[in-house]
């Protein structure tokens, strides 16, 4: 079934490109096949993520986090994902070797585009939710609807 959406141009994929739901080779396979104008980079993220909690119970189920992602606390299985946006875009350009705008242009463009929003590229007309991160991929300011948080 997941195949078979790399074979149809009329379909986006979504990715968890954390460069743990997905190696970063299998990453770059599925943006070779699809292109990138049809893969969405999504957190999929747990309420959890940003924080600096390592432990506790969600939903009635134990989970621990660590090597970067939450897992059952008896290590079994993904319980989900605490990767913020920054950090897909830091697996994409480090781990995957995408230039920027690329990488950038999968976690806004095209979910947009998907969501059918006014966002997703900064041109007139278009929504100002803009985040500015540094050399390292940083959040370093916010802007939504062109205010500055």
């Amino acid at each position: 079934m997941i195949e078979s959406a790399y074979l149809r141009d009329e379909l986006f994929v979504e990715i968890i490109a954390d460069g743990k739901h997905l190696p970063p080779d299998l990453i770059k396979m599925i943006v070779k096949i699809k292109g990138a104008d049809k893969v969405a980079l999504i957190t999929d993220s747990l309420e959890i993520a940003g924080t600096d909690i390592k432990e506790g119970v969600m939903s009635g189920t134990e989970f621990i986090v660590e090597d970067g992602v939450c897992k059952l606390k008896d290590r079994s299985a993904f319980a989900g994902s605490v990767a913020t946006a920054d950090c897909l875009i830091r697996t994409l350009v480090r781990d995957c070797g995408f230039a920027i705008p690329v990488a950038v242009k999968m976690l806004t463009e095209v979910p947009a585009k998907i969501l059918k929003i006014n966002k997703g590229v900064l041109a007139k007309g278009k929504d100002a939710d803009i985040v500015v991160f540094n050399e390292e991929i940083k959040l370093i300011d916010i802007f939504v609807g062109g205010n500055r948080l």
